[in-house]
Parts: C-alpha cells; sequence; structure tokens
C-alpha cells in the first residue's frame, strides 16, 4: 500500500506542480507569467498577473508538499482548492475532456482527497517526522476548506459576462 501511495503523490503532485509551473514561467511548455495572465483574463478573472501567480504558487506549492507528503491535509487542501477553480471555469463544457470539460480537476480533486483520507503513507516526510497518522476529521476540513476556497475565489475574481446586446424588435423598437 505505501508503493501505491507513493506513486500516487508524486503523479499527482508533480504533475499540479509542473502545472502551476506552466502559468508562471516559460518553463515545461508554459507562456510565461504573461500567458498565465492572459489564460485568467480570458477565462474572466480579475487581477492579472496576481491572479496567475497566485494560482500557479498555490499549484506550485501544494503540489509539492503533496508530492513529498508534508503537510498532506494542507498540500490536499490547496491542490482541491486551486483545482475547484478550474472545475468551475470547465463547468460549462459538461464532464469530458475531450470537450474542455472538467474530468481532469474532478479527478485531482478525488485524488488530493483520496489522500488526505488515506494519509500519505510511511514513504513520506510527514512519516519521517512523526506527523501521521492524521486523524480522520483532516480529510473533511480538507475537502471543506479546499471546496470553500475555490469557490470563494471564483465568486471574488471572476467578472460576470456581460450582457449580450438585445436586438432591436423589426419595427426598431
Amino acid at each position: 500500500m505505501d508503493t501505491g501511495l507513493l506513486i500516487l503523490r508524486l503523479l499527482v503532485g508533480l504533475l499540479v506542480a509542473g502545472h502551476g509551473v506552466q502559468k508562471v514561467s516559460s518553463h515545461l511548455g508554459g507562456r510565461g507569467l504573461a500567458g498565465g495572465t492572459e489564460e485568467f483574463r480570458a477565462d474572466g478573472f480579475r487581477g492579472g498577473a496576481l491572479t496567475a501567480l497566485a494560482a500557479g504558487g498555490g499549484q506550485i506549492g501544494s503540489g509539492l508538499l503533496l508530492a513529498a507528503g508534508l503537510l498532506t491535509p494542507l498540500a490536499a487542501t490547496g491542490v482541491i482548492g486551486v483545482m475547484t477553480v478550474a472545475l468551475t471555469v470547465k463547468w460549462r463544457h459538461g464532464l469530458w475532456v475531450q470537450n474542455d470539460g472538467y474530468e481532469y480537476p474532478l479527478v485531482l480533486i478525488g485524488t488530493a482527497a483520496a489522500l488526505a483520507a488515506t494519509g500519505p503513507g510511511t514513504r513520506s516526510l510527514d512519516a519521517a517526522l512523526g506527523l501521521t497518522p492524521y486523524p480522520p476529521w483532516w480529510a473533511a476540513l480538507a475537502l471543506a476548506a479546499g471546496l470553500g476556497s475555490g469557490l470563494l475565489t471564483r465568486l471574488l475574481l471572476h467578472r460576470p459576462a456581460p450582457a449580450a446586446p438585445h436586438a432591436a424588435a423589426p419595427d426598431g423598437r
């Protein structure tokens, strides 16, 4: 079981961290901070570069913590939070990723929640530092705080779509 948890933590944690690197730099195929800023603006978010830096930094930090198995509930909270924002962006496209849907963010949210529930395993920094096992309520807290922070971010930083202009009636009214 510990080998499985290690593989899962490394895979998901490093992918989330890599996704964050892409938001703020030209490494790993990213378009730099300007590209990350443009992406957030295109998705209707306020804040420009600061939003891209916060999202990228959150993904890098929570992804690396998750990969290392360090402060696992906190790491899971961060992953759940940033991926909840991504899920809200993709929601209108439906579930499946081939339609630009929210399938991938949902898998990452579920995986982070599962790791918060199971703990990072014995091959982790949490175990080496004697921080495990975490009480079961940490998983519920990580899920609630992650979902809540992601939804709050969406609420505070997302601009509503502009109203469509009204077409004039045939008689010009």
